[in-house]
């Protein structure tokens, strides 16, 4: 065994051994190995045609390696950020990106894939390895593989760059987040908010020893004040804070300021895909995801903002209306929208999260979460408390079948400092096989939900427990994939428009009766969620559904338009453009000093740059596919059956819009989408 952790083989990962200074060290080391072995390997290729056995299956074993080293770095980045592991981290980030670049550029290894296709072994491999074969051929030529020398090594530096500022970017956002708080002494200014979120308050400000209540810009911090507190002047102060972070203007300004990051990341972006051949970074975007064309997506989120945006003024007048009868809101400005619309909820249902939160105790909502599963595909689940973790929070589970784990994942629920908001899946071990013997897939499941009070549990809103399912969703798809080559396992290979099926399928399971029923339980008696609640639940179920669906539509149609241009946009140029968005389809009042896109951490440090639509386009796909589970039963095991075999087992092994019509049958159609969110046939 060596001295450093991350060089050795574990089945899970060693967290408590992991330190900081492991992390560059390890990396150096095996970034090292994996080039005189891809040498090796490419020297062999010139020598005798290649085989799946000879080139593919080693370059699998040499990136799993990499991979299960830098998994928990990358992911203790964002769930324990410190200084001393951000230094590594992004010490290390340069390091990979330079790396991968040589890789996707490596003119011998691409010359040997290319052998194997056109070679003997080509018939000898089965319809998943062919794909591989293609995917790899096809990142090649994504990577510049076909360049001269000058401009791939521009294309290298390019990427390197790119990586370390989307690190920056979120950097400077959870620093942002984290740099602003107000501490009130008593509770004279928290009129309306509830008694949860005050407990939350008072927690936070004996975190950090002082008395009385702590608002900081985490969710659980922030959305109860904005939606519930009575004071209109903390809610502008908190609204202001929140969105002025990382910009140059707000409490904080100039401080953690994104915008010359984003123009430097956007001129990059068009820079890059102009040596690689494409226009625009949205053609470029699209070359591996469902959507054929710019113009495809943009027509189909027009089409969408066509039926919604109507209807959404509608809303907005509704509630303008109500505010100026009953709160004495004459004009609402974007601080009062949030806190309106719950008042106005409220009024209209008789129902608030408040009402909810008791039924919803978080080891309830999971142990639901897991009958839930357990019903749809025949899985069941143990907790496993040997495992090592990174946290005292975070549980470790096996997903269990015929006696034996088919997977296992982390589950780390609830928000801290040192923890980036928002919440994902991540992957910890990808299923694949080596040798005969079978690895399976681990997840990482992390969520920013309210913590527990003493010696009660975390109570969630119904919105956190639909956030858990969706995520679980993601969770599923990865861990219950049959494949067993790592590149096309799990989310790997799925088109990023339609990785968000099986996330948006799963949030459907938290509206129905026969689901909740195994879902809510009251914290106290345990009596499930009385009859006249889940009636006013459903009813409010669409309460602004259109409103929610436009601003869906401005997030995508920015970030899609933004990358559909061909001069690099300055600060102001990006300002400009969402304003021109919203003049198209937002509906809620805004003001000059929000920055929204300084903390679009989507775009510009996650994956989803030209991509954001994905969500509603997968929507389209989740509800179409629902809407075949409302034909047969919700848990009919037939339909579950065929669920998990056509897209949950197949991972990116076909293309997404195969999987989905040899599931439902056929093209999916956007009508139970609209059906779905209550949005009227245009």
């Amino acid at each position: 065994m060596s001295t450093n952790p991350l060089l050795d083989h574990h089945s899970l990962p060693p967290f408590a051994e992991i330190q900081p200074e492991h992390v560059v060290p390890a990396i150096e080391t095996l970034l090292a190995e994996n080039r005189r072995a891809i040498d090796a390997l490419v020297t062999r290729a010139e020598q005798e045609t290649p085989r799946w056995e000879t080139l593919a299956a080693p370059l699998e074993a040499l990136n799993d390696r990499l991979e299960r080293a830098w998994s928990p770095v990358s992911h203790l980045n964002g769930t324990m950020n410190n200084p001393a592991l951000r230094d590594a981290y992004e010490q290390s980030l340069g390091m990979l990106s330079e790396y991968t670049t040589w890789l996707g550029q490596h003119e011998g290894l691409f010359r040997a894939w290319q052998a194997l296709k056109d070679g003997p072994g080509w018939a000898e491999l089965d319809a998943s390895q062919r794909r591989t074969v293609e995917n790899a051929l096809r990142d090649f030529r994504l990577a510049g593989v076909d360049l001269p020398r000058d401009k791939q090594e521009r294309y290298g530096e390019i990427r390197a760059r790119l990586s370390s500022l989307s690190n920056t970017f979120s950097n400077q956002l959870l620093d942002a987040t984290q740099a602003w708080q107000l501490v009130l002494e008593d509770d004279s200014r928290l009129g309306g908010v509830p008694r949860s979120a005050l407990d939350t308050l008072a927690a936070n400000a004996e975190a950090k020893g002082v008395t009385g209540y702590r608002i900081t810009l985490d969710f659980p911090s922030f959305f109860p004040v904005m939606t519930h507190a009575d004071d209109r002047e903390l809610r502008r102060e908190v609204y202001t804070a929140f969105v002025t972070r990382a910009s140059e203007t707000g409490p904080n300004a100039g401080e953690f300021d994104n915008a010359p990051v984003m123009e430097e990341i956007l001129a990059l972006r068009q820079e890059m895909i102009e040596l690689l051949g494409f226009s625009t970074y949205a053609d470029y975007s699209l070359a591996t995801k469902m959507a054929d064309s710019p113009g495809a997506v943009i027509g189909f989120l027009e089409d969408l903002a066509r039926r919604a945006v109507p209807q959404a003024r509608e809303e907005y007048a509704e509630l303008a209306e109500f505010a100026r009868e009953h709160l004495g809101l004459d004009e609402l400005a974007p601080w009062d929208v949030g806190y309106a619309s719950e008042k106005l909820r409220e009024a209209r249902y008789a129902i608030s999260d408040e009402q909810l939160r008791p039924y919803f105790p978080a080891p309830r909502v999971v142990d639901g979460l897991f009958q839930v599963v357990g019903k749809l595909y025949g899985v069941t689940f143990e907790e496993d408390y040997q495992v090592p973790r990174y946290h005292s929070d975070v549980r470790f589970f096996h997903i269990m079948e015929n006696g034996a784990p088919i997977a296992g994942f982390y589950l780390d629920l609830y928000a801290r400092e040192g923890k980036r908001g928002g919440a994902w899946m991540d992957e910890c071990r990808v299923r694949r096989e080596e040798n005969g013997e079978l690895q399976l897939p681990v997840a990482y499941l992390t969520c920013n939900f309210t913590r527990p009070m003493g010696d009660t549990p975390a109570l969630l809103t119904h919105d956190e427990v639909t956030t858990l399912f969706h995520e679980f969703g993601h969770g599923l798809h990865h861990m219950l994939t049959r494949q067993t080559i790592a590149d096309i396992s799990g989310i790997n290979g799925v088109a990023w428009d339609a990785v968000e099926l099986p996330s948006q399928f799963m949030e459907n399971y938290c509206w129905e009766r026969e689901g909740l029923d195994l879902i809510a339980g009251h914290v106290d008696t345990g009596e499930p969620l009385p009859q006249a609640l889940f009636d006013k639940l459903l009813a409010a179920r669409n309460f602004q559904s259109a409103m929610g669906m436009a601003r869906q539509l401005e997030l995508s149609l920015f970030d899609f338009r933004l990358h559909m241009e061909t001069e690099a946009p300055s600060a102001a140029d990006i300002q400009s453009l969402l304003d021109e968005v919203r003049d198209q389809v937002s509906v809620v009042p805004r003001v000059d000093f929000n920055r929204f896109q300084n903390g679009f951490g989507h775009i510009f440090a996650g994956g989803y740059a030209a991509g954001y639509y994905s969500y509603k386009w997968a929507e389209v796909l989740s509800a179409d596919a629902w809407s075949a589970f409302e034909e047969a039963g919700i848990f009919d095991p037939d339909t579950g059956r065929r669920f998990r075999t056509e897209i949950l087992e197949r991972g990116g092994s076909q293309d997404a819009a195969e999987l989905f019509r040899a599931f439902r049958g056929r093209e999916p159609s956007v009508e139970p989408l609209l059906r779905h969110c209550g949005i009227r046939a245009a």
